[in-house]
């Protein structure tokens, strides 16, 4: 077995331990501000396992907006907040049938997949040291900026509508009380 597969399957399983116990952190967790850096390192780890399927761009966009964007300003939100902070975010409440439900249904999706995935078709012994130099970020940027340019273009003047009228909903609703 060669340094670099060894090196390949233990960052994976680095990532995939840290994804996991860092989303049970983030789920038994009683302080909310615990949860969200817990979903840091969640966060985190999703991005580590894209990068391990080759999905370069989605690791990319997930750091951005997902830990760049949206967590720090969750962050942002529960710091300026001071009773957020002392707020014991447990309802006390335990529904476990509908839990229950809910997870076996997920659990036998999860099968189901994981059985119908063709997981490495070419094998451990042929690990290519070279896939790592491949990347889906120059041909996502050309199929935007070639094919899918009309496309591309309307959801960001959609994007940018919709930006705007909840500007324009928020601005009113501030006005009238």
């Amino acid at each position: 077995m060669k340094i670099m597969e060894i090196l390949y399957i233990a960052g994976f399983y680095l990532f995939a331990s840290m994804t996991v116990i860092s989303a049970f952190v983030v789920v038994l967790s009683k302080n909310i501000l615990r949860a969200v850096f817990a979903l840091l390192f969640t966060l985190f780890g999703i991005a580590g396992l894209f990068l391990f399927l080759h999905a370069d761009f989605l690791a990319a966009t997930q750091v951005l907006i997902y830990v760049g964007g949206v967590l720090v300003l969750l962050l942002f939100g529960i710091m300026l907040t001071q009773k957020v902070v002392e707020a014991d975010i447990r309802t006390g409440k335990i529904q476990f049938t509908p839990t229950l439900v809910a997870m076996g249904v997920l659990f036998v999706f999860l099968l189901f997949l994981i059985f119908q995935t063709p997981w490495n078709p070419k094998g451990t012994a042929d690990f290519d040291q070279n896939q790592f130099g491949e990347g889906t970020t120059a041909g996502i940027g050309t199929l935007l900026m070639t094919e899918w340019l009309l496309p591309f273009e309307v959801a960001s003047v959609l994007l940018l509508a919709a930006l705007i009228g909840s500007v324009s909903i928020a601005r009113t609703r501030r006005t009238t009380e």
